[in-house]
């Protein structure tokens, strides 16, 4: 029996393009998206704003809220998610036994690195972006995508996998 909605989670370490691409796939597949930065705490954003990594404490109940939030979207066909989602246990914080479909954005450090620096106004800080390699724990299943492409081509990449 196939879902009647379609739930797409966006991971990946800052810097990777993840709101692009959402942002992309929720014009062409008329789902809203969400960037799961957004739903942060004031506490999780000032600890991020001051250069601070988070601790799986701080993120558990935001990745719970995003759970809530993905499970809510269901009645109404779905959504797409941007998240890091770094760690198996988030994604499955976050997939919550949903039929999930995963793409996850890999990039070379110095080219993330140079998008960061070049970002306005964003609390993540690029001097974070070790700290993200790190924690990251490589995913065996979903899409992995290069970003060492256009918008476009990541965005018919992504099209693609969703269609199968």
């Amino acid at each position: 029996m196939t879902a009647n909605y379609q739930l797409i989670i966006i991971t990946g370490v800052s810097g990777t393009g993840k709101t692009t691409l959402g942002t992309s796939l929720s014009e062409k597949l008329s789902l809203p998206f969400y960037d799961a930065d957004l739903f942060h705490p004031k506490e999780n954003v000032a600890k991020m704003s001051n250069g601070i990594p988070l601790t799986d404490k701080d993120r558990q109940p935001w990745l719970e809220s995003l759970a809530s939030k993905l499970e809510e979207s269901k009645k109404s066909g779905g959504c797409i998610l941007a998240c890091s989602s770094l760690k198996e246990s988030y994604r499955k914080i976050l997939a919550g036994g949903n039929d999930i479909k995963w793409i996850h954005l890999k990039g070379d450090r110095d080219l993330i690195w140079d998008r960061m620096k070049a970002r306005k106004n964003h609390y993540m800080k690029a001097e974070m972006l070790d700290s993200q390699f790190a924690t990251w724990e490589e995913p065996n299943y979903g899409k992995k995508l290069s970003i060492d492409q256009t918008p476009t081509e990541i965005l018919e990449e992504a099209l693609d996998y969703l269609k199968k």
